[in-house]
């Protein structure tokens, strides 16, 4: 059975989340192709909106403060060790501090992650967009 498209579902976050200021700079990114912008809370943590413009890997890193993503669109395949997840629309995932992780993101996917800690930094004028 084939799925019918539906007009009113967003195909990317909404400008007012987008905006230069909160743009992630590329040596924050873990994954190549992606557009990234932040938003700080007061206690120092950070939520992140994602968009993966490419199919490509995303290389394992490390966090000392714990991450929580859902896949607002398409698919995010995590890896942890040898164990692959693929983590569709509406799933979510906690990864704990300290856990080595990567993943395997297709073209079209979109996240929203939080970090328990300082995780992204915003593009500036000495840094690449």
């Amino acid at each position: 059975m084939l799925r019918k498209e539906r007009s009113d579902v967003m195909k990317e976050f909404p400008e007012f989340m987008k905006r230069h200021v909160n743009r992630i700079a590329v040596s924050s990114q873990a994954t190549p192709g992606v557009e990234g912008y932040v938003f700080d809370r007061v206690d120092g943590s950070q939520m992140a909106f994602w968009t993966c413009s490419e199919t490509t890997p995303s290389a394992p890193h490390v966090h000392e403060f714990d991450e929580y993503m859902v896949v607002v669109q398409g698919c995010y395949t995590l890896i942890i060790g040898d164990k692959r997840i693929a983590v569709r629309a509406g799933e979510e995932c906690f990864i704990p501090r300290g856990v080595l992780h990567g993943g395997e993101v297709e073209a079209g996917t979109r996240t929203i992650n939080a970090f328990g800690g300082h995780r992204a930094n915003r593009v500036n004028a000495n840094s690449n967009p």
